[in-house]
């Protein structure tokens, strides 16, 4: 099963597995009709003169299953986070319901689990970097948007560096108006303020203390957060050129010129084959995602 994103798509989703489930997957075909990696193979830039940046969606606004990249997986689908063998889903805490933007990742960067942020004095933790895009259109699962960066917050999880980009699709009405990260709060009043409070609390229902920020949960500004983007594509540049394929991180790509990992068309194509066929028939909701929870925490 296929999706076009519009009708000048560059990149084709194609589901497999039922929905649901484990098994469901997202795989990605670009314009030439070839399997690819969201990771790896679709560029760092949309339009480098503007430093406009691609973004790929995982989870669409307003949604609360915890979809991302798999980096693991060979072509890193687009899958559920599983969490003792349960299907991962993140709770409304009021007055947030789900994901309250956009959220997904910007190919061709890594957050290098070895190297220690000079800022935030703490590792990467081994995934590309997120982005919250805060454009008023909710997007589907598996757009490629084009973003323009407005700055950045430094959340420590679980002891990890872990950036989240704030970003505006440059096709949003507010983006000409939208230059950085103060522009956000002139437009979209008490916005930042929300993200630093739902990245707090979301993990509280489950019993987890609030989580914490480098900081203190400034936001830094467009050009802080260009030179995190810029730092950790030249991390993802480096876990491409190795030898052999990591065993916690999979770089096998389609397209990557001078990877040793790269996958012949035909090998791609046999991967996606593979997985079980797409199916709407898969579990059934639980309602209790539906659930409000009441938080809350020292000010």
């Amino acid at each position: 099963m296929k999706r076009f994103l519009d009708k000048m798509a560059t990149y084709q989703i194609y589901e497999r597995g039922a929905a649901n489930t484990t098994d469901y997957k997202i795989f990605f075909k670009d314009a030439k009709n070839n399997f690819i990696s969201p990771f790896h193979d679709i560029p760092l830039y949309a339009d480098e003169g503007n430093k406009f940046f691609n973004m790929v969606v995982e989870i669409p606004r307003w949604t609360n299953a915890k979809m991302e990249i798999s980096t693991k997986d060979i072509l890193n689908p687009i899958k559920q986070d599983v969490k003792k063998g349960k299907l991962r889903f993140v709770h409304n805490c009021f007055p947030h319901h789900g994901y309250i933007w956009n959220y997904g990742a910007i190919p061709q960067t890594w957050e290098d689990p070895s190297h220690l942020d000079e800022n935030t004095n703490a590792k990467g933790d081994n995934d590309p970097v997120d982005v919250c895009e805060i454009g008023q259109r909710v997007c589907k699962r598996g757009d490629v948007i084009q973003v323009k960066v407005l700055g950045t917050i430094a959340l420590i999880d679980d002891g990890e560096t872990d950036w989240k980009v704030i970003a505006i699709d440059v096709k949003d009405p507010l983006a000409n108006s939208l230059s950085d990260i103060g522009d956000v709060e002139k437009a979209m009043p008490g916005f930042i303020r929300a993200t630093v409070e739902w990245f707090k609390i979301y993990k509280m229902p489950d019993g987890k203390p609030e989580n914490k920020f480098a900081f203190n949960g400034e936001a830094k500004d467009r050009a802080f957060a260009l030179q995190v983007i810029e730092q950790t594509h030249q991390q993802w540049k480096s876990l491409m050129s190795k030898s052999k394929e990591n065993v916690d991180i999979s770089t096998s790509n389609a397209t990557v010129t001078g990877s040793p990992q790269l996958l012949a068309s035909t090998e791609a194509t046999e991967i996606v084959q593979s997985a079980p066929p797409h199916s709407e028939a898969g579990t059934s909701w639980d309602s209790s995602i539906d659930k409000n929870h009441f938080v809350s925490v020292l000010q």
